[in-house]
């Protein structure tokens, strides 16, 4: 019998140390994210327990309960019940730990995968890479507008060249399109609620760079055109806002704080974003665009190859979603990012390196079993089911899927010095799931097919790579492989 929303957020509760313990809630793709106030408290054990829990992934005093995409919606709306709060979740392109552990084998390898994330990011907490988690949560509310739009753009974009319901493609292109103007606004005032300021002041100032208004502005002796610098110039200038409005918060007395402060605020970062932050993220953004078109097209295999071998770590540490401002910058200037199916090939490679393993364990009815259960989000694009669950706490397999992401992603690249670039029009879902999202300098069908290339090579060379190195061993010792 299924475990209802409300009965799996009950017995939750408890075991992460009760309401006063917990600090904040919020919720990706396929996680319940927790944020307590002393990490003692937490029976991790008993949480990995819980009926209707796929795994724990625990990061200092954050925890990321893997309940699965749709039930964890559910959840986190019964689990906030419980608390009294009304505070914001939000979803993300979010990757759970395995799924459908019922035996003592898997269930072993998911809780060594779990401790094998939960090394690595303590070894990699480092400034930058705290810095860099916290801009991703900038973004990753947005993924849902941004994936919304960019189907709608994309199927807009279908009938316009097939001349088909002209009387409709108007309508489509007006809404596909409005959030992606607006698209600053909301990352100023994301910025401002993640790094402590005020959201409102945060949207306010980065509202100046997509106003009509700033092209009679003049920056370094160019005048300014909307929407100039992007997102990069919305993040820099919510940024400065936040350091403005701390540095009022405690100068201005209390009484002329509700007046000082916002006006200070908005003038100062104001003009800072007119007069110099506009100009600099503008050539900045023009510099991300170039750079991206020029190794595509002169180094394409080899990006490709490095890209796709590489996107496994940065997923397991988490760090990917630090790629998010890129991937919008690329969208905002020419339409679609050509980096995220290049780096989708990861997946391709994880995916042909679990099928692997499948044939190899042929008596190992638990691991087969996890596999099985995990094989689904990993052709949907969402990894870490088998990371955590099967390749990772294995060893071999690890390496060899990343060797299959690299040839899937050295194929996308060839066919980009041909000239063919293969781009998404939003971010969010990979593997067969960005297939409606897929288009190119060429056209949607060529840029799908060019794709599907890549993922059925990635899938190969991760299948057989696995295959004829992985002798079907479990590593008895895995931290050697906790070194980050």
């Amino acid at each position: 019998m299924q475990r209802s929303p409300y009965d799996t957020a009950t017995a939750l509760l408890p075991l992460v140390g009760g309401p006063a313990n917990v600090t904040s809630v919020a919720h990706c793709m396929t996680r319940l994210r927790l944020s307590v106030a002393d990490r003692e408290r937490v029976d991790t054990e008993a949480v990995r327990a819980v009926p209707g829990v796929l795994g724990l992934v625990a990061d200092g005093d954050t925890l990321q309960v893997v309940i699965g995409p749709g039930a964890v919606v559910a959840v986190t709306a019964e689990f906030e019940t419980l608390l009294g709060t009304t505070g914001t979740t939000h979803r993300a392109p979010g990757h759970p730990a395995p799924g459908g552990l019922r035996s003592a084998d898997s269930a072993g390898l998911a809780a060594r995968g779990a401790e094998l994330k939960a090394a690595r990011a303590r070894r990699n907490a480092t400034p930058l890479k705290t810095a860099l988690r916290r801009i991703a949560d900038v973004f990753v509310p947005l993924i849902p507008a941004l994936i919304g739009c960019g189907v709608l753009a994309g199927f807009n974009g279908l009938l316009v060249n097939a001349g088909w319901l002209p009387w409709l493609t108007p309508a489509l292109a007006a809404i596909a399109s409005g959030f992606m103007a607006l698209i600053s606004v909301f990352v100023g005032y994301n910025t401002a609620k993640v790094f402590g300021g005020t959201p409102v002041l945060g949207g306010a100032v980065a509202a100046i760079v997509v106003y009509p208004g700033v092209a009679k502005v003049t920056a370094f002796g160019v005048a300014l055109s909307p929407g100039q610098g992007g997102v990069l110039g919305a993040l820099a200038a919510a940024l400065l806002a936040v350091g403005v409005e701390r540095w009022c918060r405690g100068r201005v007395p209390d009484a002329l704080d509700v007046l000082l402060t916002p006006t200070v605020t908005v003038l100062v970062a104001g003009l800072a974003t007119l007069y110099g932050l506009m100009y600099a993220a503008g050539v900045v953004s023009t510099a991300i665009g170039t750079a991206a078109n020029w190794l595509l097209a002169t180094t394409g295999p080899l990006a490709g190859l490095v890209l796709g071998g590489l996107f496994l770590p940065l997923v397991m540490l988490g760090l990917h979603q630090a790629l998010i401002p890129i991937h919008t910058t690329l969208i905002q200037q020419q339409g679609y990012t050509v980096l995220l199916p290049l780096l989708a090939m990861a997946g391709a490679g994880q995916v042909g390196a679990a099928l692997a393993v499948y044939a190899r364990l042929r008596d190992d009815t638990s691991i087969r079993t996890t596999i099985r259960s995990a094989l689904p989000a990993g052709l949907l694009g969402v990894g870490e089911p088998l990371i955590y669950g099967v390749s990772l706490p294995l060893g071999r397999p690890f390496l060899t899927a990343c060797a299959g992401g690299a040839a899937g992603g050295a194929f996308v690249g060839f066919f980009a010095v041909l000239g063919d670039r293969v781009g998404a029009t939003a971010i969010g879902p990979s593997g067969w799931a960005l297939f409606p999202l897929l288009t190119g300098n060429r056209g949607p069908a060529l840029a799908a097919a060019v794709y599907a290339g890549g993922l059925l090579t990635g899938y190969a060379v991760g299948f057989l790579a696995t295959y004829v190195s992985f002798d079907g061993g479990v590593p008895s010792d895995p931290s050697p492989r906790r070194s980050g």
